[in-house]
């Protein structure tokens, strides 16, 4: 990937670390959600507005995935009413740029297709 011949070994351990980002994020629900999140919406209802066609169902599977993948928070305040936030952790942080060559690649992407139509 940067330029010189990769040994079997390190062409290993490249898939080893794809599929693990793979798990984390994939699927065609789960991006969309934590990105949602990324972009400040807390709230079981303005996550589930801001991504048409998802599913209240499969909205709470996905936050239970990010959850136990350590890349959402979620807090339960207390108080007159329960309610309930989902937070990105510090550890999403680190998608940021991840996310970014996704949507750059995306638009690319979507052009080629397009134009070759």
């Amino acid at each position: 990937m940067n330029g010189k011949k990769e040994t079997h070994k390190d062409c290993e351990a490249g898939m080893l670390y794809l599929q693990d980002t793979l798990e984390a994020i994939h699927g065609k629900w789960k991006t969309l959600v934590l990105f949602s999140i990324m972009n400040g919406n807390k709230r079981f209802k303005e996550i589930k507005n801001s991504i048409p066609k998802i599913s209240g169902k499969v909205l709470a599977k996905e936050l239970r995935d990010l959850e136990q993948n350590k890349l959402i928070n979620r807090t339960v305040h207390d108080d007159l009413l329960t309610i309930i936030e989902y937070t990105p952790t510090q550890h999403t942080a680190t998608l940021q740029s991840v996310f970014k060559s996704m949507i750059d690649w995306g638009k690319i992407h979507r052009k080629k297709i397009i134009e070759d139509w």
